[in-house]
């Protein structure tokens, strides 16, 4: 255990993984949840439920208001919800461009609000989930990114004014690399995170189940089939008996277990 850390939470697949590595990992928790007008607001109250069920030391949930980030996302307006067929005809119709459902300076946002309750609530460090192997090739959850960020907000702060600052805050983005198989396999290791990952919400049409093939329903059901876990949040849908179990292989130990009941959860 070391300092006290602030996790941006989205209450999606890669923040709540987040959030169990952090209470593993460090002393004290906070999550900080940004209601900004998103469509998928289920996310919200995902968020809430996934902080209690954590029982982290505190959870914010700012509302900074639907005008306050404008763009052409299906995020944060009407338009359609690109589909795909599968993985690979969504790798290749995405290809180099950024994927429609980026919205600008949302990351940028975030994290400077994070800062300002990363200092006021005495934190050194801030979690993100942001990743680079999202193939949705967002600018703002890269590496890169992460360093910039992280260096124009002490410098702002200025707590770069001297040598090895002992108030620097540093940005802790640990599935930044991972594949989205390597991120279930991170979170199966985690006491309490598969349970949390049932009421985790990742869709981007905001609905439950998650049965749309939208850019983040085929990611997180390829991340699952491809580390052989079944998805938490798919199986608490099929005992609610709101959607089939999936056809892949990840499926086939629990297809035995609900021959002709449900009750499998």
């Amino acid at each position: 255990m070391t300092s006290s850390v602030l996790v941006v939470f989205s209450g999606g697949q890669d923040s709540t993984t987040c959030l169990y590595l952090a209470r593993r990992d460090y002393g004290q928790v906070h999550a900080l949840t940004f209601d900004y007008g998103q469509r998928h607001r289920i996310e919200i109250e995902a968020a809430r439920k996934i902080a209690t069920m954590a029982g982290i030391a505190s959870h914010e949930v700012l509302e900074i208001g639907g005008e306050i980030l404008r763009s052409v996302s299906p995020l944060t307006s009407n338009l359609p919800l690109e589909q795909y067929t599968d993985h690979e005809s969504m790798v290749a119709t995405v290809g180099n461009r950024v994927e429609d459902t980026f919205i600008p300076m949302r990351n940028s946002l975030f994290l400077t609000i994070a800062f300002n309750r990363a200092v006021a609530l005495g934190c050194g460090l801030i979690m993100t989930g942001i990743s680079e192997a999202d193939s949705a090739n967002y600018p703002d959850c890269t590496m890169a990114f992460r360093d910039a960020i992280e260096r124009m907000a002490n410098q702002s702060l200025g707590y770069l004014d001297q040598p090895h600052d002992p108030r620097v805050i540093r940005i802790v983005a640990p599935l930044v690399t991972y594949s989205k198989a390597a991120t279930v396999e991170l979170a199966a290791g985690l006491e309490g995170c598969f349970a949390a990952l049932a009421y985790s919400h990742t869709s981007y049409d905001g609905c439950y189940p998650p049965t749309d093939m939208n850019h983040a329903n085929i990611l997180r059901a390829k991340g699952f089939a491809d580390a052989g876990y079944g998805d938490p949040l798919v199986l608490r849908a099929v005992a609610e008996g709101l959607m089939d179990l999936p056809v892949t292989s990840n499926y086939d130990g629990y297809r035995k277990l609900i021959w002709g009941s449900r009750a499998f959860l």
